[in-house]
């Protein structure tokens, strides 16, 4: 999605950066591993496949991308932005005809970094700029039956389950945006920070030193 190609949103533990073609090798290397493919309900691509599939995301309309970073490490400036990558978070617009309507995905692909809240924290401030820049007045998650964190993560940030697939087995919960929720939101992530990209990755230690 062009609007986020050079945004940055700082958190407390983590920066959000577009996805770029200097992630897409390490990227590679994590969707190689069975058990994100199997929590993602994705196929192995060829790398060749996977750098078409970040120049599409980054012009398709429907999908808006950001690569999850560790704040800390990237504050570093000896260290290069595609060893400060945790994941990837993402918004679905599915609906042609309601673009208010975003599926959220979260990927926490380093063992590592789980468990430590940054699931959480990279939800909401995913959903903060899903209502205030595109407008999403709904959110649903689908996730694997056997992924009870992340099942359990969205129930926490009050996410309603809505139904079951048996079949493809897994679960969709749903979070409608009234004004009250929207409200909660914006005050809970009233720390999160918009940046031009590009200017902070020239002068990444300020950053942390705010």
């Amino acid at each position: 999605m062009k609007i986020n190609e050079n945004t940055l949103l700082d958190g407390h533990k983590v920066v959000l950066v577009p996805y770029n073609a200097e992630h897409v090798p390490r990227y590679h290397e994590w969707m190689k591993s069975p058990e994100l493919q199997q929590l993602t309900a994705s196929e192995p691509l060829t790398l060749e496949q996977e750098y078409d599939m970040q120049r599409s995301w980054r012009e398709e309309s429907d999908k808006c991308t950001f690569i999850i970073l560790d704040k800390q490490q990237w504050a570093d400036t000896s260290v290069e932005e595609e060893q400060c990558m945790v994941g990837d978070v993402n918004l679905f617009l599915t609906d042609p005809t309601d673009l208010s309507l975003a599926e959220l995905e979260v990927m926490i692909a380093e063992p590592s970094y789980r468990g430590k809240g940054i699931g959480k924290e990279v939800t909401r401030m995913m959903m903060c700029y899903g209502v205030t820049k595109l407008g999403i007045q709904k959110f649903q998650a689908k996730i694997g039956l056997d992924n009870q964190v992340s099942i359990s993560m969205f129930k926490k940030l009050h996410f309603q389950q809505v139904s079951v697939c048996h079949v493809f087995r897994e679960v969709t919960l749903e979070l409608t945006v009234d004004e009250p929720v929207r409200m909660r939101l914006l005050d809970d992530m009233a720390f999160m920070k918009e940046r031009d990209y590009r200017q902070t990755c020239s002068n990444r230690q300020e950053l942390v030193s705010q």
